[in-house]
């Protein structure tokens, strides 16, 4: 068995397996902050033609070179949530208030 490695050397087309052994597709996105060392989780992609879905860092059993396992069977990935694009941000103004000088 490979020795596990740190979610910061995970890369897109990783294969991802399921705790029943299942191929559950590849490694679309890792998403975290690799600056702060804070893993979120990934988005994995079951195949063409399927949305991917996210996967929360805690669901992630044992990662090692190309691999990554979960904690969940096939059945229980499959209704996990789309993956959806990151809302987009607000935008910050300058505040418009009048502020009315002291007397």
């Amino acid at each position: 068995m490979a020795d596990p490695v740190s979610w910061l050397l995970i890369e897109s087309g990783w294969r991802v397996a399921g705790a029943d052994g299942s191929d559950l597709g590849k490694v679309h996105e890792v998403v975290g902050d690799k600056s702060s060392d804070i893993f979120s989780g990934l988005a994995v992609s079951p195949g063409l033609l399927r949305g991917s879905r996210f996967v929360p860092s805690e669901r992630v059993a044992r990662i090692t070179e190309g691999r990554v396992e979960l904690d969940l069977t096939e059945a229980a990935f499959e209704r996990l949530d789309e993956q959806t694009d990151a809302p987009t941000s607000a935008e910050i103004r300058p505040d418009t208030t009048d502020i009315q000088p002291e007397r």
